[in-house]
């Protein structure tokens, strides 16, 4: 029985990947392997709907899973349970001022049905050094100086690809997503990469798109104009009370 290999990437940034097209059925979206997590290859795997994720041992893996995985801005869904619990909360929301210590939560928070972590010590730095070019960013939730959760990503044109959040108190991953959500609907951003599916961001508000509308969306979107930057002064301050509302339509 002969088994079906992913391609394999050369040393040079610059080469192309594969289409996604050719990525494989089993497992899901597997397209490449090797390579680097060099700002060039990683900002050109994302402006093409690929992402890395892979363990401690393994070489770099490359994936762009049929279907996708998103959020729309406009429609990140909280309980109305959950919302009524805001209306008198102190947390804030921020962005770009703790981005080393979002991922290194991330890293950190035990998941259910996963042993360690795919945020490699190569992984986080990677993602360090695209963060200090402007193009990696994470919004934080502080109870007054406490960092209680957060979620951090990479930015392209008008899209955000999400790659990890946590929670240290309960809903603080929430709030997260929910006020990126709410900051980006606000720039006209309409649309954040979720990646994979599973049941907590369905319940969320994800949802799937086939991959070819995906590539299609993201295309279109990252080639829109946005000047790679910290977001720490443009995110501002939002009070986690003032998610207690959703939004129109939402």
């Amino acid at each position: 029985m002969s088994i079906e290999l992913p391609a394999w990437l050369g040393d040079d940034p610059h080469a192309p990947f594969p289409p996604v097209s050719h990525a494989l059925r089993e497992p899901d979206g597997l397209l490449a392997a090797g390579g680097d997590l060099s700002p060039t290859r990683l900002l050109d795997a994302y402006g093409h709907g690929i992402f890395p994720w892979y363990s401690e041992g393994q070489p770099i893996l490359w994936w762009s899973p049929d279907p996708r995985m998103l959020f729309r801005s406009d429609g990140v869904h909280l309980s109305s349970r959950f919302r009524r619990s805001l209306r008198g909360s102190r947390w804030q929301a921020c962005a770009d001022t703790a981005f080393e210590a979002v991922i290194d939560a991330c890293a950190g928070i035990p998941r259910a049905g996963q042993r360690g972590t795919w945020i490699t010590p190569e992984m986080r730095a990677a993602y360090v050094a695209l963060h200090r070019l402007g193009h990696a960013h994470s919004v934080e939730v502080f109870d007054d100086s406490r960092l209680v959760g957060g979620i951090y990503g990479v930015a392209i044109g008008r899209m955000f690809f999400g790659e990890s959040m946590f929670s240290i108190a309960s809903g603080g991953s929430k709030v997260a997503l929910a006020a990126l959500a709410q900051r980006l609907r606000q720039w006209g951003w309409p649309l954040i990469d979720a990646q994979v599916e599973n049941a907590h961001l369905l319940r969320l508000g994800a949802r799937s798109w086939p991959r070819e509308r995906f590539v299609d969306a993201i295309g279109e979107l990252c080639r829109q104009p946005a000047a790679p930057g910290p977001w720490t002064d443009r995110f501002g301050r939002l009070p986690a009370a003032e998610l207690a509302t959703p939004p129109a339509g939402g």
